[in-house]
């Protein structure tokens, strides 16, 4: 039996980080590099691909005119693109690892035998390793929702299969409550597919304020997408030339079809803990599957850690990045990073222009009867002749930022300011009156917060 230092499940950018540094260390390093684990490449690397394209497109203006022919092909363009990425992304990260030569790296799945020995089922035979520090990285898996006929339709796809399809739909359906299923409506409409959503919540992105979901929804609809809220989905039937899809309105119970050519389906996603064994051997999980773990990622077994979606995180990849950073802090350094450190963390919507929010909204303030005013102002976006809203909630006492949310072009970028002016305490007035380059998009911070 083969022992290391320390034996890393999951093999990411986060895992890929983590095993360098322990090796930088002098220990004994295995990595399981699992089937599931492109899925962060895909989602992040691979929206950011196609955004760019679908960018370059707009600039020469030609898209919304190009015929279902011509738009097809910038997305054939982009999915051999992102294929090549995903195979560079890997290719690099396992040359990386294999640089070092106290880490071994497995290709395969795995189980617990023992607390401290895993069983590595590889392509061709099964080995036996130990380790005196286990690191778990799992990731995660698409729930596929319990409807009629989905698990026989040729037309079906998940978050990750849909990706990887050289053929643009031209009529794409989907079927989800959540962010996911909002970042494929809006790129898919960007490349030119008509797009149906099938929500069956009562309100369109009920986690942001009203303001701004209606903001997004009017921009949605601008781009061809069409919503059904109060919508529970019945059943899919593949026809001659694509697929239909039956829903009932849940509060009416009037039934509807839709006929399209692809579906695709995000009921979000799941832990993949249960297939590995771990509840047998003393790792807790609670009753979502989520592995359990203290402030400084220690399971309920003290020589086992878990991180990013393990532990419920986001796929994004910059929680599971800040998880390696508390381990190794843990580690080798004084201790005192935890995941508290963090909070609040700013998330992305994926969607064209993009959504990016920190903190909490207007509404949470209200219901937490906060000291507060509220900053608003539109944006226009002249490139896609759209507009936008960037807006932010003040404690009054404090003057200090307490939630931001920038539905505007670059606003995954923008939001680390107001992020950093939070976590150091700024009183808003730092950004109303800081000097940024122009042009920019930065710089409409200064109005902003100024703006009541």
């Amino acid at each position: 039996m083969k022992q290391y230092d320390a034996i890393i499940i999951g093999l990411d950018k986060a895992g890929e980080k983590l095993a360098i540094e322990l090796a930088k260390q002098k220990w004994s390093v295995a990595v399981i590099e699992l089937p599931n684990d492109s899925f962060d490449i895909i989602r992040n690397d691979g929206f950011q691909l196609i955004e760019a394209l679908y960018s370059k497109a707009q600039s020469r203006n030609t898209l919304k005119q190009e015929s279902y022919e011509n738009q097809a092909v910038f997305y054939q363009q982009a999915i051999i693109q992102l294929q090549q990425l995903l195979s560079s992304t890997r290719n690099k990260i396992q040359t990386e690892l294999n640089s070092y030569p106290n880490i071994t790296l497995y290709q395969g799945t795995f189980s617990f035998i023992a607390q401290d020995i895993l069983k590595v089922y590889l392509p061709n035979n099964e080995e036996e390793i130990q380790g005196k520090e286990i690191f778990i990285n799992i990731g995660s898996e698409n729930i596929t929702p319990a409807i009629d006929g989905i698990n026989n339709s040729k037309h079906f796809f998940t978050a990750t299969s849909l990706l990887l399809q050289n053929t643009l739909p031209k009529h794409l359906i989907i079927i989800s409550d959540g962010n996911y299923g909002l970042e494929y409506a809006s790129m898919y409409a960007a490349f030119g597919s008509k797009i149906t959503i099938i929500i069956s919540n009562d309100s369109f992105m009920p986690q942001v304020d009203k303001d701004i979901s209606d903001c997004v929804q009017s921009i949605f609809q601008k781009n061809n997408i069409d919503i059904y809220l109060n919508s529970q989905p019945l059943s899919i039937q593949d026809s001659s030339d694509g697929v239909q899809l039956s829903f009932t309105n849940v509060h009416t119970s009037e039934s509807q079809s839709i006929d399209g050519d692809a579906i695709l389906a995000i009921s979000g996603r799941k832990p993949i803990s249960e297939d590995f064994n771990l509840f047998a051997v003393g790792v807790n999980t609670n009753e979502n599957g989520y592995i359990i773990t203290n402030n400084h990622l220690h399971t309920t077994l003290p020589h086992i850690w878990a991180m990013g979606d393990a532990v419920g995180e986001s796929s994004n990849s910059n929680t599971a990045i800040d998880d390696c950073h508390i381990i190794l802090n843990k580690l080798f350094g004084n201790e005192e990073r935890t995941t508290e450190d963090r909070i609040p963390v700013p998330y992305t919507l994926l969607v064209v222009p993009p959504l990016a929010h920190i903190g909490i909204t207007e509404t949470e303030a209200e219901q937490k009867e906060y000291p507060f005013k509220v900053f608003r102002v539109v944006v226009s976006d002249t490139l896609r002749q759209t507009n936008g809203i960037m807006k932010a909630i003040i404690n009054t006492d404090t003057g200090r930022i307490i939630g931001c949310t920038l539905f505007c072009d670059k606003a995954n970028e923008v939001i680390n300011l107001v992020n950093l002016a939070m976590k150091t305490e700024l009183h808003y007035t730092y950004l109303q009156n800081f000097i940024f380059t122009h042009p920019s998009i930065s710089e409409k911070l200064n109005l902003l917060f100024t703006i009541e």
